[in-house]
């Protein structure tokens, strides 16, 4: 089997995480591509991976590199040497890591086994601007249902800030780059939250907070912040389920309360067959809604367009759809429109 499809998907990747303002992974992803030879088990089953290897499937340069960033945040001295906020060379890193990938290839096999899972908190920044939108036009309780929603962090949004929206005593404080008018604040009531994942993470799990804390990039420090913020706040363990099959219970009729149902960054990774009849379910419930039962579906999901994910509110009764605006795919600027 070639090995070019995974060199292809490291400089990919390479490319990715320069882009998103992470110079040190764009080094280890350069390094891997040209570097990483077929010398033991584990780089023969990295170079050998079936199917697609890339962003696209199986995204095996994340896994590798959390994989190696999670013997960092255990105190594997080799890498800690050459890891930020430690400034190194591209051969002292790399003999680190190729130290590390036959010393810990046991480690390393099994982190491979898992595809890779963030709970991205800058996110959360249009969940905060949508929510206050959303509440000053139905000023009643919000029901949260999160699709995808990986450690169940965004399901605090609540209780986040983002410039004069939030409470002043917030934990999380975000900051994005942001064009466009803030809505007013409104009063946010918060009466049920909960939301789905294929794989949850339990936070309360040792090893699951591990891998959590491992796919934020070394080089910014910042995101590992506000997600160690965004954990205080003690978010409910999401449901291990399929996001459609948990949304046919979940969209009953909610009196006296809006019901907000959002995905960022995940709907896009359903089947095709999944999402239309997702979607089926969700407008099927919103031709039940009523202005004492209000159903809005927020998604901020990667569109075809660019730059960033597109931030689409569809809003019964009435089946309004509004498009709010753009914003970047790890949170860091948002172009709000409305």
């Amino acid at each position: 089997m070639s090995d070019a499809p995974l060199r292809a998907a490291l400089h990919q990747q390479a490319d990715s995480c320069s882009a998103l303002g992470s110079p040190f992974m764009a080094t280890l992803c350069t390094l891997l591509a040209e570097r990483l030879v077929p010398d033991s088990a584990l780089t023969r089953r990295l170079l050998d991976w079936p199917g697609d290897p890339g962003p696209s499937g199986a995204s095996v340069p994340l896994r590798l590199a959390g994989a190696l960033h999670a013997l960092v945040l255990q105190g594997h001295a080799g890498l800690r040497a050459v890891y930020p906020p430690h400034r190194t060379d591209p051969e002292a890193l790399w003999q680190a890591v190729a130290g590390a990938l036959h010393a810990q290839a046991a480690f390393i096999d099994r982190f491979l086994d898992s595809a890779p899972q963030t709970n991205e908190v800058r996110r959360a920044a249009v969940l905060i601007a949508a929510g206050h939108w959303l509440a000053a036009r139905h000023p009643l309780p919000l029901v949260f249902s999160e699709l995808g929603a990986s450690a169940g962090l965004n399901l605090m949004w609540d209780r986040f800030a983002l410039g004069p929206l939030g409470p002043a005593q917030a934990r999380v404080r975000l900051t994005p780059d942001w064009t466009g008018t803030l809505p007013a604040p409104a009063p946010i009531t918060v009466c049920d939250r909960a939301g789905v994942d294929l794989n949850p993470i339990d936070l309360t799990d040792r090893t699951q907070r591990l891998r959590l804390l491992a796919y934020l990039w070394p080089d910014q420090p910042y995101r590992r912040t506000l997600t160690e913020a965004a954990i205080a706040d003690a978010p409910p363990v999401p449901v291990r389920a399929d996001a459609v099959d948990w949304l046919a219970d979940r969209l009953h009729p909610r009196p006296g309360a809006l019901h907000l149902v959002w995905s960022t960054v995940a709907w896009q990774y359903l089947p095709r067959d999944r999402q239309r009849l997702g979607a089926a379910r969700i407008a099927a419930a919103g031709s039940q809604a009523t202005v004492d039962s209000p159903l809005a579906w927020l998604r901020y999901e990667a569109d075809g367009d660019g730059p960033g994910a597109g931030i689409v509110l569809r809003l019964w009764p009435g089946d309004r759809t509004v498009a709010m605006g753009r914003a970047d795919f790890h949170g860091r600027w948002v172009r709000w429109t409305v």
